[in-house]
């Protein structure tokens, strides 16, 4: 998939050769917001300008822009692996969010060719 980012905000994006231009969408929102450009840059300046301009229109409205991601989630688990990885986390000396968000972050630094140096 092809994406670009602005504070927070993901865009998804095509290439249309019929029109010579790229489009997107910023995903994870209610609200429908495009962008579009001839050119990388150009569309990474779209997608600021758009972001820019949802964020504009929310304060107009006077409503609260929506996050792309809060930052919680909810996971369910065999039960034998929950108890599992609560007895590890806890062996950690960690609570068990912590110890799925480090596991996590391993896991993602590790795909990506990264490292991590842990909480």
């Amino acid at each position: 998939m092809n994406t670009l980012s602005y504070k927070g905000y993901q865009g998804h994006f095509e290439y249309d050769p019929q029109a010579d231009l790229f489009h997107g969408e910023v995903l994870h929102l209610a609200d429908v917001v495009t962008f579009q450009g001839r050119s990388i840059d150009e569309l990474r300046q779209a997608l600021a300008d758009s972001v820019e301009d949802y964020l504009e229109f929310c304060a107009l409205k006077g409503r609260a822009p929506e996050k792309p991601y809060s930052g919680r989630f909810n996971v369910r688990l065999d039960p034998g692996l929950h108890q599992r990885i609560a007895v590890m986390a806890a062996t950690d000396g960690k609570s068990l969010n912590h110890w799925v968000a480090d596991a996590l972050s391993r896991a993602v630094a590790s795909q990506n060719g990264e490292q991590t140096g842990g909480r």
